[in-house]
């Protein structure tokens, strides 16, 4: 199946965002609608993108969109990571989804991959609309795992470093940002090689992405609570896909939130070699996208 995209736009506490919707052609009906929500820095162009071109393809209406603040979407600052307002786009998303004539209002799901797999379970946890969860890849933020992990005393400093940098912002009026990945000394909040493999090369080339994010994402990162989506999920159908080896979205952290959850749930581990072979390698993305439509087919 062929399926073109159209470039829409919707609006979000009074922001234009911008997204491309696919409807698979020559619908008997009404379909089952879902919305995506992706990696850190990552616009619609993207891993969002691909995923929803290919579920399009097996017969879904999907929306794929720039968050507020990143790519041809409205928002200031530019490239900050805003827990809250993404929560609340991926709300009117949904609305202007179910909205649309070619999709059953009563049928739709949401697909979140990397730390959108976090928000993805945070906001269909508390959004009943959602009839069924697919998460790929997931990062499921959660301060006291962050805490733990970094101990307690360097976990402080950092909050207060970053507070630091609020106050600075607040006297200059300028915000302050740095690289979101790199491939040398440049200080950068995606650090290594992994993530600047995929956005600082031609593989996920794309007009809208740009490789810099507002210093004090950092905080939202480390204080963000989306784990918790794993108490409420339930009785929304979860899908877990998850890669085996993940050295930045840590499948142990993954087991745990979704150890927290209620059924009806399942879980789906593949042999990966790194994070990233889930964003855009057939190996891996192929078997996601298929588990995936399984689960979605069972539950919309």
């Amino acid at each position: 199946m062929v399926v073109d995209q159209t470039e829409v736009t919707f609006t979000s506490d009074g922001l234009e965002l911008a997204g491309h919707l696919r409807v698979p052609p020559d619908a008997p009906g009404p379909l089952p609608g879902l919305v995506f929500t992706g990696p850190l820095t990552g616009v619609k162009e993207q891993v969002t993108g691909r995923y929803a071109e290919a579920l399009a393809d097996a017969g879904y209406v999907t929306l794929a969109f720039d968050h507020r603040g990143f790519g041809a979407s409205d928002g200031n600052p530019r490239q900050h990571e805003d827990p809250a307002g993404k929560l609340n786009d991926l709300r009117d998303a949904l609305s202007w989804l179910a909205a649309h004539p070619a999709v059953d209002a009563d049928r739709l799901g949401c697909v979140g991959i990397c730390l959108g797999g976090g928000y993805g379970l945070r906001f269909a946890a508390f959004d009943p609309r959602v009839r069924a969860l697919v998460t790929v890849a997931g990062g499921y933020n959660d301060p006291h795992a962050m805490r733990a992990g970094m101990g307690a005393d360097s976990y402080r400093g950092v909050l207060a470093e970053q507070m630091a940098v609020a106050a600075r912002q607040h006297a200059t009026g300028e915000v302050e940002y740095m690289a979101a990945v790199s491939d040398d000394d440049t200080p950068a909040l995606m650090g290594g090689a992994e993530p600047f493999a995929y956005y600082g090369t031609e593989r996920s080339s794309s007009p809208g992405w740009e490789n810099r994010i507002t210093r004090t994402s950092l905080y939202s990162l480390l204080t963000a609570d989306l784990a918790v989506g794993a108490d409420f999920i339930s009785p929304t159908p979860w899908l877990m896909v998850h890669g085996g080896a993940d050295d930045y979205c840590s499948p142990a952290g993954a087991e745990a939130t979704f150890a927290r959850a209620g059924e009806p749930k399942e879980a789906v581990w593949l042999d990966t070699t790194n994070h990233i072979d889930l964003y855009d390698v057939s190996t891996y993305v192929d078997p996601a996208v298929a588990a995936a439509e399984a689960w979605l087919r069972r539950w919309l």
